[in-house]
């Protein structure tokens, strides 16, 4: 037992990864994600391609940010978003893994 419970994440960090896999729960946020997966994107753009409104698109964006999922650069006027790292495109390509097996 003990040897389990100290191989055990602290409550903090079990709370954040709750928190973060919460995230995957939403599937307007996966098809978000799965369009950067493909090439970074403008808020038009991403709203165009999935039939959304800029406001929306925009609103999910925020979160997807706020987890550090997402990362954005400004050109100008324009802010384009992608993936945040290879970690999340890691993340992504194991659950649809999962998914494709069952």
């Amino acid at each position: 037992m003990r040897q389990i419970d100290e191989k055990m994440p602290p409550e903090e960090e079990l709370q954040d990864l709750a928190e973060f896999f919460k995230v995957f729960g939403d599937a307007t946020r996966l098809k978000i994600l799965s369009v950067l997966l493909c090439s970074e994107m403008c808020v038009y753009d991403i709203a165009t391609l999935l039939g959304m409104s800029q406001s929306a698109i925009s609103h999910q964006l925020r979160v997807l940010k706020q987890m550090d999922l997402v990362k954005n650069r400004r050109d100008g006027k324009t802010i384009f978003y992608a993936l945040a790292d290879d970690h999340i495109i890691t993340i992504l390509n194991q659950g649809l893994n999962h998914i494709e097996e069952g």
